[in-house]
């Protein structure tokens, strides 16, 4: 989206330059990417930037309005309420599709939001490698709010860790060695010397929870939390600690807030970088141009259960329309120039929230089919995961 960077940046490009690319970001953590990589990073210019920071403050504002607060209650399922709930996740992700405004500027339009982590430690180590084996200008960083690479990891270890032992402190996961993101569990180990643990592997006494590594038992005082609880229900995973009890351990985030920033959000949020959004259940009628509407389950996760052409039938045959949303459908930009057709582009805004939320990083997925998902993407290159680079100067 900067013009002479993307035109430097694909002039200079090679497979041979991408292959070693990937071949040390497969090799240098304990586990490869278990999902596509794209050849290139995207240049964010500094309006889009700035049109990104301001979309991102609007619904901030919005998230801690007493309003807001009080309806988000009602997201949560009552078998899945958990108690000592923080005052704020920990961390905070917003989603923009960049879209094209009448006069062919770009403008970013909210897709979703979530209070729950996303690949922190893996954008990190990414950032790194694509500066590795591509000609990109030192100037050009990921980081948001001045930070350089140590304010960026000392900020997670704020987040993460914060007065405890490392030692004391797990990255909590679902059968982790079999989950797509497990290259981002092995790069949070590697930044910040945590230990993650299968659920299944805790070890309750009383208020306290354990966990075993080298044949010691330890306690846990921090749980930087990757279980979507709501998997725990769906798969029928066995473990033995009860999370609903008062637990002497500190969430990050609160499995609260998975529910409360989540999808369930979208119709609550009003603004000119927001689509309309509407709680299924809320509507008396259907409009009859349903085909400018996406749907979406509200409990689901990586777009799984999301249908883009719909009709009147399909919405009359859902049981439960409380736990869906229609969101009306945004146009994608082609903005980024490719060897072959352009790419769109979505990118998230990636948060840590101690005093108050602070940008830190983002995440880049660009496509070239209807939506962002990998069935959509098949034998296309340049679309995957990545990251944007902004200018410090």
């Amino acid at each position: 989206m900067i013009p002479e960077l993307r035109k430097k940046f694909n002039s200079e490009f090679s497979p041979q330059k991408y292959n070693s690319f990937l071949n040390e970001l497969n090799s240098s953590l304990e586990y490869p990417p278990d999902f596509r990589v794209a050849e290139t990073p995207v240049f964010l210019p500094a309006f889009l930037k700035d049109d990104l920071i301001n979309a991102c403050d609007d619904i901030l504002n919005q998230l801690q309005n007493d309003e807001f607060k009080k309806r988000s209650e009602k997201a949560i399922p009552n078998e899945l309420v958990i108690s000592d709930e923080s005052t704020h996740p920990e961390f905070l992700q917003i989603d923009f599709a960049i879209c094209e405004n009448p006069d062919g500027s770009f403008i970013p339009k909210l897709i979703e939001l979530q209070g729950f982590p996303t690949v922190y430690g893996y954008q990190f180590f990414l950032a790194r490698l694509f500066k590795k084996h591509f000609n990109i200008e030192e100037s050009y960083t990921p980081l948001f709010s001045s930070l350089d690479e140590d304010g960026y990891v000392a900020e997670l270890q704020k987040t993460i860790i914060g007065e405890s032992d490392p030692a004391n402190v797990i990255l909590l996961e679902i059968q982790p060695d079999k989950q797509k993101t497990k290259i981002d569990f092995s790069a949070t180990e590697n930044l910040l010397g945590i230990t993650t643990v299968c659920i299944s592997d805790i070890i309750q006494k009383g208020r306290k929870l354990f966990y075993k590594n080298n044949g010691n038992t330890i306690p846990i005082e921090r749980i930087y939390n990757r279980v979507i609880f709501d998997d725990l229900k769906r798969n029928d995973i066995a473990f033995s600690f009860n999370y609903k009890d008062e637990l002497d351990v500190k969430w990050i985030s609160h499995p609260n807030w998975f529910f409360k920033i989540s999808k369930y959000s979208l119709p609550l949020l009003k603004g000119t970088y927001i689509p309309e959004c509407y709680f299924l259940n809320e509507l008396s009628g259907f409009s009859d141009d349903l085909s400018n509407y996406v749907l979406k389950p509200l409990f689901s996760f990586a777009g799984h259960g999301v249908e883009v052409d719909i009709n009147k039938k399909i919405l009359d045959a859902i049981d439960d329309p409380e736990n869906y949303i229609l969101q009306k459908k945004i146009e994608y930009a082609p903005v980024i120039k490719t060897p072959d057709e352009n790419s769109k582009v979505e990118i998230r805004m990636m948060f840590l929230w101690n005093e108050k939320p602070m940008l830190v990083n983002n995440l880049v997925r660009m496509s070239k089919g209807k939506m962002m998902g990998v069935d959509y993407n098949k034998n296309k290159t340049w679309v995957g995961s990545t990251l944007a680079l902004h200018s410090t100067m």
